[in-house]
């Protein structure tokens, strides 16, 4: 069988090149693929200047590196920097990247449609970077799937995609920089060519000039991750009155022995606690995900909100909720059908908002998760417990009205 090609032209089918089934099935986290094309005419819908700014902003993460070619050392400084500073930085050899850019600034978030062949949620965020020409964060790998979009300028990509390449680290940098290199590929990337990679593919990127370059990461949760909240929640949600019991106890050999008997008791101990329910580990993880890695919170910051009245009087007269850009959300079907609540509004999901649930009708979850923007035809077309937890959202944050101030007081 003819192995899979790892560049192909986008241009006549962007992003991909081809149907997103056949990337899924040839390359996502097996092998790396560039895109030539990927974007067509892609202009950049941020600026250099627009970044510095941003990551000068208190609240957003931002790091500098910088890279010295006689050591072949790299240094690192972390956000907020002043903006005093760029103006007197070096022609070459550093760069500075900001990550969640999507959730501060709409026209990036724009680009997130076109990766809808994934799963939302898997989607962590786009890290922008601006890298002087020379500038690079050295050969690294990453434990996660990502998508690197050419925006502005020009980027030497070299990768090792040769099975069992070297990943140990230097031990004398302060970044998690490869100490073994050797590039299988080399490729120079212009606007609208991306690079995928899948996880643990050796990769280092180094600016042919001024560039700007959108990282579009995944969220992957390692076990240790998962195995940590997923025991913090079987612990909160314990019953007290289950535990370890030896109904069945007889005199032992030894009693200083923990026997075989004692250590079976143990893990039915244990699996008593196991969430066998697929509802209670589906709301766990619906939880979960909406929450891991969210560098931002979400409040309400009202003193005075507007009613429901006021709320759905706006929407009426063309209105709409947006969603704030740090709430997350999710939806999933649930196993379990209440008779009662399924034949009055369907099937039965839960959505999940940063961390929280809701029981919804099925087509309810699907439409708010979906929703960027809700307006009055949105709205409307959801069930009364839809439209109530678009409330108990907004009280909460997770939308704001988008009408002036003074065109609600007006109208009121």
């Amino acid at each position: 069988m003819k192995s899979p090609l790892i560049e192909v032209d986008a241009a006549r089918r962007p992003p991909l090149g081809m149907p997103p089934a056949v990337f899924l099935r040839d390359y996502w986290q097996k092998r790396p693929l560039l895109i030539r094309n990927a974007f067509p005419g892609l202009q950049s819908p941020i600026q250099p200047e627009d970044l510095a700014g941003l990551a000068c902003e208190e609240g957003v993460l931002a790091r500098l590196i910088q890279h010295d070619r006689a050591s072949d050392r790299y240094s690192l400084r972390h956000g907020p920097f002043e903006e005093s500073e760029f103006p007197g930085m070096p022609h070459q050899d550093w760069t500075l990247l900001v990550q969640d850019v999507d959730k501060w600034d709409a026209d990036v978030a724009a680009l997130l449609p076109a990766f809808d062949f994934l799963p939302r949620w898997r989607i962590d965020d786009i890290m922008v970077s601006f890298a002087a020409p020379g500038g690079s964060v050295g050969a690294h790998v990453d434990q996660y799937d990502v998508f690197l979009l050419q925006a502005q300028g020009h980027r030497r990509w070299q990768i090792d995609a040769r099975p069992g390449a070297p990943q140990d680290f230097r031990p004398d940098a302060e970044l998690k920089l490869l100490r073994e290199f050797e590039p299988s590929h080399d490729w120079v990337l212009g606007p609208g060519d991306m690079l995928y990679l899948p996880p643990g593919v050796p990769h280092h990127g180094v600016a042919e000039d001024a560039c700007l370059t959108f990282s579009v990461g995944m969220r992957a949760p390692s076990a240790a991750e998962l195995m940590g909240d997923f025991i913090d929640t079987l612990a909160a949600e314990a019953d007290e009155s289950l535990r370890y019991h030896d109904p069945d106890l007889s005199p032992p050999a030894d009693p200083n022995e923990i026997d075989a008997a004692a250590m079976g008791r143990v893990v039915e101990a244990l699996n008593v606690l196991r969430m066998n329910d697929p509802d209670r580990l589906g709301d766990w993880f619906g939880r979960f995900i909406t929450v891991y890695r969210a560098a931002g919170e979400v409040s309400s910051g009202h003193d005075d909100p507007r009613s429901r009245i006021e709320i759905e009087w706006d929407l009426e007269r063309g209105a709409s909720l947006w969603r704030h850009p740090w709430s997350r959300m999710a939806w999933r079907k649930a196993h379990a059908q209440p008779a009662k609540q399924a034949k009055a509004h369907g099937a039965v999901a839960r959505l999940y908002v940063s961390g929280q649930e809701f029981a919804l009708p099925a087509g309810d979850a699907q439409a708010i998760s979906a929703a960027a923007e809700i307006d009055a035809a949105v709205y409307s077309a959801l069930s009364e417990a839809g439209r109530d937890c678009v409330q108990e959202l907004i009280a909460a944050g997770h939308y704001r009205l988008g009408i002036d101030d003074e065109d609600a007081g007006e109208d009121e």
